[in-house]
Formats: C-alpha cells, sequence, structure tokens
C-alpha cells in the first residue's frame, strides 16, 4: 500500500492514519511459512515541527514448529513500527533509521515488510520450558521419561565394570 502523504508534509501538527491487511504468505523461514493469515498493519504519520514520524504495529499469528520437540503451535507476533521519513537526505550517507519518499508517498508495504522480517525470532520454542526429544530414543520428554539406558564415560568404564562385578556377587 502507497500512502500519500502531500496533506501533511508542509503542516506542523498533521496527522495520516492508515490500517490495512498484508499478504505475507509467501515468507519463508526456515524452510517453512508460517504467516497463513493476513498481517494487520495500523498506524500513523505526523508531522512533528517538519519531521514526520512513522508509528504503529505490524501483528498476526504465527504457526510455528517447535525447534526442541518438533510439535507445531501458534503464537500471536506484534512488531512496533517507528521510523522517519524524508523527501530527501541531508549528506550523501545512507541512514537506516529514515525512509525516503518516493514523491509524496511511502510505500507501507516496504516498511512493514521489513520490520517485521528483522523481527522474527531465530529459535521458535512453544513453552520457555520445553525439554525437546531425546537424542537416544527419540521419546518426548515433555510427555514421557527417557527410556534410554545411562551411558557410561568411557573413561570410568573400567571402574563401572567393577561395580557390575560387585552387584553380581
Amino acid at each position: 500500500m502507497r500512502l500519500n502523504l502531500k496533506n501533511i508534509i508542509n503542516v506542523p501538527g498533521g496527522v495520516c492514519p492508515f490500517s490495512y491487511e498484508l499478504d505475507l504468505s509467501d515468507l519463508e523461514f526456515g524452510g517453512a511459512h508460517p504467516i497463513d493469515q493476513p498481517v494487520r498493519v495500523t498506524g500513523q504519520v505526523r508531522n512533528m515541527a517538519g519531521a514526520l514520524v512513522l508509528e504503529g504495529t505490524v501483528a498476526t499469528t504465527l504457526h510455528l514448529l517447535c525447534d526442541r520437540c518438533a510439535k507445531p503451535f501458534a503464537r500471536e507476533k506484534t512488531v512496533r513500527l517507528e521510523t522517519l521519513l524524508a523527501q530527501e537526505l541531508a549528506d550523501e550517507r545512507s541512514d537506516d533509521e529514515i525512509v525516503l519518499l518516493d514523491g509524496d508517498e511511502v510505500d507501507l508495504d516496504d516498511v512493514a515488510t521489513t520490520a517485521f522480517v528483522l523481527a522474527m525470532d531465530s529459535k521458535n520454542l512453544c513453552s520457555e520450558d520445553c525439554k525437546g526429544i531425546c537424542p537416544g530414543c527419540g521419546v518426548d520428554l515433555n510427555v514421557e521419561a527417557c527410556r534410554c539406558k545411562p551411558e557410561v564415560d568411557p573413561r570410568l568404564a573400567v571402574l563401572a565394570k567393577l561395580l557390575e562385578d560387585k552387584e553380581s556377587e
């Protein structure tokens, strides 16, 4: 969505609200497409003493797989938008905090998508205390106890053998 700011660019105190839905279902994260619902983008652009400030939120429900136990789960994800808009930069350096306008318009899809992608978690857990899956027997440790026989450290194998011999007597 392109938002035209012509009416507030030269009006200190001017406000231009926005609210729409964005389709990000084609974005891939970790081999999956966790965004299967429209993303809600809401906010406003305000002219604060000649500076255009874009503020808002990007929100949706993510459908993910837990990185520890591999069970599917859903999580609400809300990202705050806060950036400055400008028609041109004062110097030649690029500034990641300032988004350049295209004429009198800002591409809200680009701003919202960039903020949402940068805020995605690198690890997704169904809960903070998820125990995961046992690498030996493959049991879900959140549901039942591990069935693996404890492995003896090879450096202590001789001592373990002595204990076994003593128990068999």
